[in-house]
């Protein structure tokens, strides 16, 4: 549903890849080597994300994301996890029309998830599920 040229975008642009072409193959490759640290500051100044949300979405203690950061990289499987909320909020950026309403969105008690929000669901796979399946109920006019 989101184009890997606009999640590279939402990871801080072709930087986060090396520069290459925004494809499958370059983004892959990348998250498996690790994504650079300027990938998760770049998508939590997009959409707003708090840092107490982001470290528990990305499963990382506090000491830990400041090691990445003196470190310049995350690992293979933050990588991924951060690439899973670029994909969920750059959906709802689609979906809603602008970035503005998107990180509202996903902050906000949301009646379909339970009275959660978005971003409190996004710490497992099944939640990220659930997320995106609301977004597509959105986006085909299902009330939701």
């Amino acid at each position: 549903m989101v184009s890997t040229a606009r999640l590279v975008q939402a990871l801080g642009g072709r930087a986060v890849i090396g520069g290459r072409s925004p494809d499958h193959d370059a983004l892959i490759n990348r998250v498996r080597s690790g994504l650079p640290y300027s990938a998760l500051e770049a998508l939590a100044t997009r959409f707003e994300i708090p840092r107490d949300r982001l470290v528990r979405i990305l499963n990382l203690p506090l000491r830990t994301l400041a090691r990445r950061k003196k470190e310049r990289r995350l690992r293979a499987d933050e990588s991924d996890r951060l690439v899973r909320l670029a994909r969920i909020a750059t959906c709802a950026e689609d979906v809603l029309g602008s970035r503005e309403k998107a990180a509202a969105w996903l902050q906000k008690p949301n009646r379909a998830l339970g009275g959660t929000n978005p971003l409190d669901r996004l710490d497992t796979e099944i939640g990220e599920q659930q997320v995106e399946q609301l977004l597509l109920r959105i986006a085909h006019g299902v009330y939701s």
